[in-house]
């Protein structure tokens, strides 16, 4: 009775240490006698000791951060770059026998891939065009670890740093394109303003008081100001705006005090 007991217990012991386990956010994989056998999904397994071994690959999106590298342009400048690659494994099996260690692989990846795609781009192409070359550099990296057993969701660029000559450069050339903007807008202004004081003149010489009437309120602006000393010429358009007889009468009064 003794030896069934402990034969019972030993039995019991290596059931509990056959049982796996695999979480809903992993897959097992199953060696038999160092061969792969089979995938295991979320559950509880049965794994026979020295026989069968087993390892668990979490399925879900992992992120690697790209340390920052340095590459240079196509137009010759230097720029370090940084960014972030996001991926899940679609088929554990490959990316346990097709690779050792994936994550440094992937990593390893994405920094040469960078590096070269950024180097194909000028500055300003880098700048600007950020979106583009993120997706550049996903489908290469999607396409390369395609034979892992991994899918490249995304890429995303952190960070752009630049010397601080080309930071002071590109200050230069956004001000001067400002100020080419300014005097632009300037310019129009000023063809705007021309059109309206020549529509308006055109006016004022169409009806005889209107000049007279901007000249009164002219002297009125100015009249509420005392420390300010007038000197008015009377043009002959306001002559023209009183009668005709008057007007001449008041022109032969000028001519005579002048003489």
């Amino acid at each position: 009775m003794e030896f069934l007991f402990i034969l019972f217990v030993i039995i019991l012991v290596i059931i509990l240490c056959s049982i796996r386990q695999v979480n809903e956010y992993e897959k097992g994989i199953l060696f038999t006698c160092g061969k792969f056998t089979r995938m295991l999904d979320a559950g509880w397994h049965v794994v026979l000791p020295i026989f069968q071994t087993f390892s668990k690959i979490d399925v879900r999106t992992s992120v690697y951060d790209v340390p920052e590298q340095e590459a240079i342009t196509k137009d010759n400048v230097s720029v370090k770059i940084n960014a972030v690659v996001y991926f899940h494994i679609f088929d554990a099996s490959l990316s346990f026998l097709k690779v050792d260690n994936y994550r440094y692989a992937v990593g390893q990846l994405a920094q040469t891939t960078m590096r070269n795609i950024v180097g194909s781009y000028t500055l300003d192409q880098v700048l600007s065009e950020r979106d583009q070359i993120s997706e550049q550099i996903c489908s290469i990296i999607d396409k390369a670890t395609d034979p892992w057993g991994i899918k490249v969701e995304n890429v995303e660029l952190k960070d752009i740093s630049l010397p601080e000559e080309m930071k002071r450069v590109i200050a230069k050339v956004a001000e001067a394109e400002r100020e080419k903007a300014a005097v632009i807008t300037k310019s129009k202004g000023e063809v705007e303003s021309a059109e309206n004081l020549s529509k308006a003149a055109e006016m004022m010489s169409q009806s005889p008081g209107a000049l007279h009437l901007r000249t009164l309120a002219t002297l009125n602006d100015l009249s509420s100001d005392q420390s300010n000393t007038i000197i008015f010429a009377v043009p002959i358009e306001v002559l023209r705006a009183f009668d005709g007889n008057k007007a001449k009468d008041l022109v032969e009064k000028i001519v005579t005090k002048k003489n």
